[in-house]
């Protein structure tokens, strides 16, 4: 191994000498001397010595904190000050230069071999440490989530590229900043502020993760859906020091997440193709026989009422199915809603049945007293179309198929288990089978996204997955059992919500015996305008018909106040009926409109309306519904 080599920088040739004799005593190799500020500079960089002895006061020129300083901007290496002068001056003017020790003159052959080695110590640890930090730094640079390390008073010490990325924020402008500045998050649906899984993880000293539908907005004001966590961070006693925070943008994943969602529901569609034409055909039926039998003159009046009620009766069950395939196959935004499962399995019967087919028996057992939930009904019959179709695939010579719905309590002792559950009361549903059932390992991995035990084009491997995340997002649990060649149980419980105060009741509003309002109808489809039109002037309202926006402009600008309310279809050629409306309550400003449409959701919004700020009918409706929603309108006060 080869000695040390040490510079000694000192204007006193005596004192010079003496130190390098030392030296070659303690066994240290000379690299060389300097009497001033500048030979030092040009030396140290010349001949790279392991440690300089610096004496801070030299003759002429720099003094040696000034030689240090200049040093230290070239290269790396460490500086023990030789001085006499103690003073506090002279001492903050050397700490600004990170000295590695001090050697007071004059000084023992032992407090400079002290000096010596415990700054070559301390360089060779600074070295080490930074090269750790240069490591670990590049690490947690490469990886690809975004990740924010914060101190116990949660204030950002570190941020990583990515991290610097998403939220639009710097390292250097984010340093020492409470996180709360730079990782500014909001509910996706409510827009509130979401408390940060730090908090948590620095007070908890527990792992922490981020609510489900949150958006991290960035310094622009952009916003990006994310999932994060958040865990805490010990020093050696077991304190905790601070937090890490790991967070990934997720916009492609919903994206992925929602092609899929909206494949399977056309899936489910499609399998149900034949057997829907089928009650189409059979409804069809039933009213053009009966209307044709109508049309003899001679019948009884009693017939006659009898063969109407059984074409309004087909009417209803076509209303009613049409409902069920828009359900299953648009794109709308899901919005949570109280419900009762019951209701879903109820609504979702006739589908069931039909993709099980007719060597599968169905038994439904729901709780009368089930409680209610918060989900979004659309969601909740995927979940169960999605579990009845996995049923059905493990019974391919047929079998039994259950629908259970059960109040139940979960204990500390389940959900210890289970940290996304609460202890509390819950609405269960079940989906049992008499199957082939799973074995162990395939129960594992059964959630996992594209894992499928299904031939090559009979499955995505996403089914499960999706009902994993819609139970998820909707704040619930799912687990499973199973035993190979007996069947599975899947269990779905999603969290009660307190029973509201029974709704105060109010006076059922009925439309007078005849009302006098003019109402303006638009509406493109003939059969619905002449209809529409025979109900309202029934009830005795003058009704102006326009069969398009721009015939309706023209009416209403020769009407003008007369006109109390505006029915107009949302979808119709020339001019929508949004901007039909948006034109006649320019022109009318104290104009009411009833938006009427037989499409999805997704129109309303592609039009910019939000039913629930808006009054709207869907089609298909029933003469009260009509006349009762048209009175409510005309008599709300203004």
């Amino acid at each position: 191994m080869n000695p040390t080599t040490i510079l000694v920088v000192e204007d006193q040739k005596i004192i010079s000498l003496g130190i390098e004799k030392q030296l070659r005593i303690m066994g240290y190799a000379l690299a060389g001397t300097a009497t001033t500020g500048e030979e030092a500079v040009r030396k140290a960089i010349e001949l790279r010595p392991d440690l300089i002895l610096m004496d801070i006061t030299l003759g002429d020129g720099i003094d040696g904190v000034e030689a240090a300083t200049r040093i230290h901007e070239q290269i790396n290496v460490p500086v023990v000050y030789l001085t006499a002068n103690s003073d506090h001056a002279t001492l903050q003017r050397a700490k600004l230069t990170d000295p590695f020790g001090y050697v007071l003159k004059p000084f023992e052959e032992k407090d400079l071999q002290t000096a010596i080695e415990i700054g070559l110590y301390r360089h060779k640890m600074q070295q080490r440490l930074r090269e750790n930090e240069q490591w670990l730094a590049a690490t947690l640079g490469s990886i690809g989530d975004g990740l924010i390390a914060t101190d116990e008073r949660c204030r950002v010490r570190f941020m990583n590229s990515l991290a610097e990325q998403l939220t639009g924020w710097t390292l250097a402008d984010a340093l020492d900043r409470d996180l709360s500045e730079i990782f500014h998050i909001i509910g996706r649906r409510n827009r509130e502020l979401v408390r940060n899984p730090v908090l948590d993880a620095l007070e908890k000293g527990e792992t922490s993760e981020l609510a489900p539908d949150t958006l991290l907005i960035d310094k622009t004001g952009r916003e990006r859906p994310i999932d994060d966590s958040a865990a805490p961070i010990r020093d050696v006693s077991g304190k905790v020091s601070g937090a890490v925070l790991v967070f990934r943008d997720i916009t492609e994943r919903r994206r992925l997440e929602d092609h899929v969602r909206q494949a399977q529901k056309m899936e489910a569609i499609s399998r149900l193709a034949g057997g829907i034409a089928h009650d189409f055909n059979n409804i069809m039926t039933v009213i053009t026989g009966f209307s044709e039998l109508l049309l003899v003159e001679d019948l009884p009046p009693a017939d006659r009422l009898d063969y109407s009620r059984h074409i309004h009766d087909a009417g209803k069950r076509a209303a009613a199915l049409t409902q069920q395939i828009m359900a299953f196959s648009r794109k709308q935004m899901l919005v949570p809603s109280v419900l009762n499962l019951n209701t879903i399995v109820r609504d979702m019967g006739a589908m069931v049945r039909r993709l099980l087919g007719t060597n599968i028996e169905l038994a439904v057992e729901m709780a009368a007293d089930l409680g209610e939930v918060t989900a979004d009904p659309t969601q909740i019959g995927q979940v169960i179309l999605n579990l009845t179709a996995n049923a059905r695939d493990a019974m391919p010579n047929g079998g039994r198929l259950e629908l259970v719905t059960a109040n139940i309590e979960l204990d500390e002792t389940t959900t210890r288990l289970h940290p996304d559950l609460k202890p509390g009361m819950y609405a269960m549903l079940s989906v049992s089978d008499n199957g082939c059932g799973m074995s162990d390992e395939v129960m594992g991995r059964i959630f996992e996204p594209f894992f499928t035990t299904k031939g090559v084009g009979e499955g995505t491997g996403l089914g499960l997955a999706t009902v994993y995340g819609i139970v998820r997002q909707s704040g619930g649990h799912i687990d499973v059992t199973s035993k190979l060649a007996t069947g599975t149980k899947f269990r779905v419980c999603l969290p009660l919500i307190p029973k509201p105060a029974p709704p105060e009741i109010k006076p059922e509003i009925r439309p007078p015996v005849k009302s006098h309002e003019t109402i303006l109808l638009v509406e493109d489809e003939e059969m619905v305008r002449r209809m529409t039109t025979m109900i309202l002037r029934r009830v005795g309202y003058d009704v102006l018909e326009a069969t398009n926006g721009l015939e309706a402009v023209a009416l209403a600008e020769k009407h003008g106040k007369q006109i109390r309310l505006l029915i107009t279809d949302l979808m119709m050629p020339q001019l929508s009926g949004r901007e039909v409306a948006d034109r006649l309550t320019a022109l009318i400003p104290e104009l009411r409109v009833l938006y009427v449409s037989g499409h999805t959701d997704d129109i309303l919004m592609q039009q910019g309306i939000e039913k629930a700020a808006v009054d709207f009918l869907q089609k298909p409706f029933n003469i009260n519904a009509l006349k009762f929603k048209v009175r409510e309108i005309l008599d709300r006060p203004e």
